[in-house]
């Protein structure tokens, strides 16, 4: 990338948000950093920010709310949640939200800052791309440079994580897909943590896919699923 991707990053824990700025900008981000919901959601507004790094348990404004807030005016931006490792309600609530992923207290620099770049670099190619592959389900179009899903007169505006995760299922449409595989690609390994995660996204695509009896996103209990179509 020409410049440095700008991160918005929420955290009142200020010891830890300074280790974790001061990381983030030696490996070359721009870091935003508020210490509660509000003042964030007011950076938010005045805009340019790449991604969105965000803590549960805010003051002024808890994460959960912040999320939504962000997800209401921009559908596009990674949005990354910061989690106790004993909350792993937190996580799923995230999810449903609208969140992108999570990484879990305590983390290391490393896993942060690959989380980050992973989640950067697909935001990047879907907005430089000139050739993108547009995929057909049913009476849908999804189009994920444009992280759109379209049905008739009806489109859906996406999350990175739902249009790779619905892409993935449409190329391989009416064949089972294992759960290991989606994972590993998708969110980049295979836990019973992260499988909770992905079952929110795939909740979300059936409830996007239900207009259209034809379409049918079955679940093969115990190997993965199958995006049917008649």
């Amino acid at each position: 990338m020409k410049s440095k991707a700008k991160i918005l990053y929420v955290e009142d824990d200020e010891v830890l948000s300074f280790v974790t700025k001061d990381n983030l900008e030696l490996n070359q981000f721009e870091v935003h950093h508020c210490l509660d919901g509000k003042s964030a959601l007011k950076a938010f507004r005045e805009g340019g920010f790449d991604l969105c790094l965000l803590d549960v348990m805010l003051p002024e404004m808890d994460g959960f709310t912040l999320a939504k807030e962000i997800r209401s005016r921009n559908k596009e931006i990674p949005l990354l949640f910061l989690t106790a490792k004993s909350l792993k309600e937190d996580r799923i609530s995230g999810l449903q939200i609208g969140a992108d992923d999570y990484i879990t207290k305590p983390f290391s620099i490393e896993e942060l800052i690959l989380k980050i770049e992973i989640f950067l670099k697909r935001k990047y190619i879907s907005s430089t791309s000139e050739i993108y592959e547009n995929y057909a389900i049913g009476k849908f179009t999804l189009e994920p440079a444009n992280l759109l899903l379209k049905g008739g007169d009806e489109q859906k505006k996406l999350t990175q994580k739902e249009a790779d995760l619905l892409q993935l299922l449409i190329e391989q449409k009416n064949q089972i897909v294992k759960r290991s595989m989606i994972l590993e690609r998708l969110w980049g390994e295979n836990d019973y943590f992260m499988g909770r995660s992905m079952d929110v996204f795939i909740s979300r695509l059936r409830k996007y896919l239900k207009s259209d009896t034809s379409v049918n996103l079955e679940n093969i209990h115990g190997v993965g699923f199958r995006l049917n179509e008649q």
